[in-house]
């Protein structure tokens, strides 16, 4: 057993009143974090998985929880042999039952690659997952697209028939896990079985690689292959293709490939989820007399009706005419923010006619012809009341 000073909620990370689902939640972290698999001749993390489980051995099991809790290490005969002398059944030496459920949710954690279910090959591991990135416009997440990639895919290494050892030589039993492919750890009542450092896992090592291959056993070649982009996928979302990925060891199962798509940025609109935005200048003209304007969409240009006495920064709903939902199928919206243009350049006529127009407004009732200015001047004069 450990340190007989350990604190076992310490170790774990949680608050001696914690449930049985924050002390199985916080191991679960905790041993995904420092298991061997993940941290090859790390000696201190090997020592922090195996407190980790001889922790959790103890809390996990409400009736070693309690005499724990009132006794503390003593409660284990010093180490686990013997027992506590009070206690039903006692601690006799390691329970076959509660490594049975450790190796159950080491399963859970890391299935093949880690703590592997009893029965079927020990060595068995499952490949490692592949990435491929793929640039697509905003008319074709909206859409759907279909496209050709190439990846890289294995077989067999025809000069070593697979077996990774130079022709005329063949793989060499482990001598550290005698061809397990695991060796057992820890001692007293607790103990864990992790990967193999030897040979990681295999059961055999090669004291003479092939040459072509390095020992993998596996030759690279590149395929084609046809992947479907949804609609409605947005940036950064990945398309997982199942057993694509690098091949298996030991009659283990493929990695998948996971296909990230970014999708480009558009000169015109701006996406949110499935909606989309423009901005639609507005002539000074159209915005006081009204009249229509045509708004570009992803699938064609659609005519708006814009009222008269439109101030700027209006936004316009078009329904329907967004991006589809990928998770729901419902379409998005478009939404129309106007800006009102300022008429730049103009000619000597145009400013007079200006000058006379902004007169007759001048002579008028503000609120009649603008009622924003009007609002402003009611608040200001509020302030210096």
């Amino acid at each position: 057993m450990a340190d007989a000073e350990l604190d076992y909620y310490e170790v774990l990370g949680v608050e001696r009143n914690a449930t049985q689902e924050e002390i199985k939640k916080n191991y679960r972290r905790m041993a995904m974090k420092y298991h061997p698999d993940r941290n090859h001749g790390d000696k201190a993390a090997e020592e922090k998985f195996k407190q980790v489980g001889e922790a959790y051995e103890i809390l996990s099991d409400p009736q070693k929880r309690a005499a724990y809790d009132r006794y503390g290490h003593s409660a284990f005969g010093g180490g686990g042999q013997g027992g506590f002398g009070g206690f039903e059944g006692g601690f006799g030496g390691f329970n076959s039952a509660g490594f049975d459920n450790i190796n159950d949710i080491f399963a859970d954690i890391f299935g093949a690659a880690g703590a592997r279910s009893r029965g079927g090959n020990r060595n068995m591991r499952r490949g490692e997952d592949l990435q491929y990135e793929i640039e697509i416009t905003l008319e074709q997440a909206a859409e759907g697209y279909e496209t050709e990639i190439q990846i890289p895919t294995w077989t067999k290494c025809d000069a070593c028939d697979g077996t990774g050892a130079k022709k005329g030589t063949k793989p060499k039993e482990c001598p550290t896990c005698h061809g397990a492919g695991t060796v057992r750890v820890g001692a007293g009542f607790f103990q864990v079985e992790q990967t193999c450092p030897t040979c990681h896992g295999k059961g055999t090592i090669i004291d003479k690689p092939c040459p072509k291959c390095h020992g993998t056993g596996w030759k690279e070649e590149r395929k084609k292959i046809e992947v479907k982009i949804p609609a409605g996928i947005d940036d950064g979302q990945k398309i997982r293709l199942s057993g694509y990925g690098y091949p298996g060891e030991n009659g283990g199962s493929p990695g998948d490939l996971y296909v990230l798509v970014n999708v480009k940025p558009n000169d015109l609109f701006e996406r949110d989820g499935p909606d989309l935005h423009i901005e639609m200048p507005l002539s000074f003209a159209k915005a006081a007399l009204g009249g229509e304007l045509e708004v570009p969409t992803l699938t064609g240009k659609i005519t708006l009706k814009i009222p008269e006495g439109t101030q700027s920064g209006k936004i316009f709903r078009l329904k329907g005419k967004g991006i589809k939902s990928l998770r729901t199928s419902a379409m998005g919206d478009l939404y129309v923010h106007t800006t009102i243009e300022t008429p730049v350049n103009l000619t000597k006529e145009q400013k007079e006619l200006l000058e006379k127009f902004d007169a007759t407004l001048t002579n008028s009732e503000v609120s009649h012809h603008a009622p924003e200015k009007k609002g402003f001047f009611d608040k200001l004069g509020d302030l210096f009341k």
